[in-house]
């Protein structure tokens, strides 16, 4: 593989880490925002966020617990924002 190609491809890698952490960052400040409504507007909410990305980290032989991938979507701990802003 070229360089320029290389180079492309990390650039890619780059802007779409930075997407997705802004995506977390949004999820975690929007509170207000229901998983439900979530699910029914865009067929996944924080749950299915937290599930891929154990999975994925699954995939490169990385431990990840179900309430530690949830913590990163949710911003703190699940059972924590359940009690403050599930309605």
């Amino acid at each position: 593989m070229g360089q320029k190609m290389k180079e492309s491809i990390d650039k890619r890698i780059e802007i779409e880490a930075a997407t997705f952490r802004r995506l977390k960052s949004h999820l975690a400040k929007n509170t207000h925002v229901q998983n439900i409504d979530l699910m029914e507007l865009a067929g996944f909410c924080r749950n299915c966020l937290a599930r891929w990305y154990q999975e994925e980290a699954k995939e490169r032989d990385l431990t990840l617990t179900t309430d530690e991938a949830r913590e990163l979507f949710y911003g703190m701990p699940h059972n924590e924002w359940k009690v403050k802003y599930q309605i």
